[in-house]
């Protein structure tokens, strides 16, 4: 892994950084290669159960760098229609882990597909949200089927059809962001709700949002049916068992992620 995106542990919580702060964290090759990287890390690694993605400088991410267009797409090895859509996180990798976004700045392109991916968004008051693609005379993919899920059909138009940016406030308003608060304060905030998650059981925590995604587009019947599947796994950890214990003993959980 290079340095153009860091990934750093700290006890159960990873920060994964994008890192080209002089090029307000553009994605370029090295970039992509480095963010994909770190998100693999954050997956795969038992000890990282909450991750909080954030920019170095003065953006969250500015979207891809366009003296490097193919390389801010990267390498992959799939079909013509995988390509480039489902080469990273923020295009639709699946990670059921809790991931938190800290918007410290501008947040465009690339980095607004991340954030609609994320389970919780906190934007510093200095934050501003776009997706300038039509402008540019291309379209946004991912964010065209992602927005309208997660927003009102008008606000997701309003920022897949004028490219325009719209504030951390405006953004809060639609419903893109959870929280907006000072700029200052923006990675403290980050990681006590990071601690707050870590009071949880992070395979438990895994099941529920591995259902909550899964089932958007399900009959209720067969949601039900795939989340006792989902139950019957999730109770019969370790931590299904500690917790029980813990409960019986009037004490905190201690969890292992087992």
């Amino acid at each position: 892994m290079g340095d153009a995106a860091s990934f750093r542990l700290d006890g159960h919580v990873a920060t994964i950084t994008y890192n080209r702060p002089d090029a307000l964290n553009a994605i370029n090759a090295d970039m992509r290669r480095d963010l994909n990287d770190a998100f693999i890390r954050f997956r795969d690694d038992e000890d990282a159960w909450v991750a909080i993605v954030t920019g170095a400088g003065r953006a969250f991410c500015a979207g891809g760098d366009l003296r490097d267009g193919t390389g801010s797409v990267g390498e992959f090895p799939g079909t013509f229609w995988e390509k480039p859509t489902l080469n990273s996180f923020e295009s639709g990798w699946e990670i059921f882990k809790p991931v938190i976004a800290a918007v410290n700045g501008y947040c465009l392109g690339y980095g607004l597909t991340l954030v609609s991916w994320c389970d919780f968004v906190l934007a510093s008051e200095r934050a501003e949200f776009g997706l300038p693609e039509v402008r540019l005379g291309g379209p946004a993919i991912v964010a065209s089927i992602r927005l309208p899920q997660r927003l009102n059909w008008a606000d997701a138009m309003e920022l897949l059809l004028t490219g325009e940016r719209i504030s951390a406030e405006r953004a809060h308003a639609v419903g893109l962001v959870w929280r907006v608060v000072p700029h200052d304060t923006l990675l403290n905030e980050a990681h006590a709700l990071a601690r707050r998650l870590l009071n949880g059981a992070p395979l438990a925590q895994r099941a529920m949002k591995e259902m909550a995604m899964r089932t958007r587009h399900m009959p209720t019947l067969e949601a039900i049916r795939f989340g006792e599947t989902m139950r019957r796994v999730a109770s019969s950890t370790a931590d299904a068992a500690e917790g029980m214990r813990a409960a019986a003993e009037r004490r905190p959980p201690r969890w292992t992620g087992r």
